[in-house]
């Protein structure tokens, strides 16, 4: 067991209450508690629709596919993202185009046109960490050049950007309730949009391509009395854990709090270490600090993966988010593009431990040993 590990769900009781809740009731999947989550979802973000999935994962695959992009397509993401991204792009039959970041680690959108060509359909920006994309800029040029925009927000519910909740300035916003994220379902993830035509499609492909819900139904409808009209597939989410969503959805605010707190607390402390730099966020107001990373330069006494292997024997947890995707075997052959920052940035970032009930002995704990390692 590590001392500080890099990141902790924040269960409390009255999450395991919702939870046990749930298996009291008749519908375990399908239900009214993904109807409520649902809703409460698009009240935070100022939505019509809101789609519970059943990973971010598949959120981002229905989005490309209601969007109508597939084969022949191409789909821009940023080099530095989770292969997620990369993999709903992929099996739509659809190609991912990759590009460099800028040094918030966010998609670059000078980078954005340079890649831009005829076979162009979409971008997918990458709230990174949970800091916004430039979405004012990656907006222009989806207008100029016709695109769709399928915001990843896996990083970043609870962020805003000009007063908007991310995810809602594209056509679509997809989120992820994974353990590590600042709330989770355990495995689950959410789709956003204020499209009508959209909703319907991505709600028939969820679940197998049927007309009708068991829920949808009235009482004096038969069982069997529902049509598939489009080849679909199982992409819900059970009740089990949307009410945990319920849950820690109603605390949001106070896990975003506490993370932006923590983050501040870091930034103190990692004032004036020769060889740490911080990511120079532009805008740092609109950070929800999902993730919270350092640079580890060639000024410190050691290189990132040593500071990275002396940590643990500390106690302490750390990882790098992400290696680049063009370094890959799957990437091969398909960009031959110069990605400086990402190369840069995968030599140079580590992940350090960050999560909503973190103590500030611990974050004291945690920048002790890494000013240890300098000596």
């Amino acid at each position: 067991m590590l001392k500080v590990p890099l990141s902790e769900p924040n269960i409390d009781e009255t999450d395991i209450s919702e939870i046990i809740s749930s298996l009291k009731t008749p519908n375990l999947t399908d239900g009214p508690k993904l109807r409520k989550f649902e809703q409460k979802f698009n009240q935070i973000t100022k939505t019509k629709y809101a789609l519970g999935v059943s990973n971010a994962t598949s959120a981002l695959f229905l989005s490309l596919l209601s969007l109508n992009i597939g084969k022949g397509d191409e789909v821009i993401i940023p080099d530095m993202t989770f292969v997620a991204t990369a993999n709903s792009v992929f099996v739509t039959g659809a190609k991912p185009i990759l590009v460099d970041v800028d040094d918030s680690l966010n998609i670059s959108p000078n980078e954005i046109e340079k890649k831009i060509t005829s076979k162009t359909k979409a971008i997918i920006p990458v709230h990174f960490a949970g800091y916004p994309c430039d979405m004012k800029k990656i907006k222009k040029l989806s207008k100029k050049y016709n695109l769709k925009i399928i915001e990843d927000c896996a990083h970043a519910f609870g962020a805003f950007y000009e007063g908007k909740h991310v995810g809602t300035f594209g056509d679509v916003g997809c989120f992820s309730f994974y353990p590590t994220k600042n709330i989770t379902t355990i495995e689950g993830g959410m789709i956003i949009s204020n499209s009508k035509s959209f909703l319907k499609k991505a709600s028939l492909l969820r679940n197998h391509g049927l007309s009708k819900t068991l829920v949808e139904r009235n009482k004096n409808a038969k069982p069997w009395d529902y049509d598939v009209v489009i080849p679909g597939y199982n992409f819900r989410l059970d009740e089990v854990r949307s009410s945990l969503g319920i849950s820690q959805i109603k605390k949001f605010k106070k896990f975003r709090d506490n993370r932006i707190k923590s983050a501040k607390y870091y930034n103190e402390l990692f004032f004036k270490i020769p060889g740490i730099e911080l990511i120079p966020y532009s805008n740092i107001k609109n950070h929800v600090y999902h993730l919270y990373i350092i640079k580890i330069t060639k000024k410190f006494s050691m290189s990132r993966d040593k500071v990275h292997k002396k940590l643990y024997d500390l106690g302490i947890g750390t990882t790098v988010h992400y290696k680049p995707l063009h370094k890959f075997s799957i990437f091969k052959n398909l960009n031959d593009f110069d990605f400086k920052t990402s190369n840069q940035s995968f030599k140079e970032c580590l992940s350090i431990p960050l999560f909503s009930s973190m103590t500030f002995k611990q974050q004291d704990y945690v920048v002790s040993s890494i000013k240890s390692l300098s000596n």
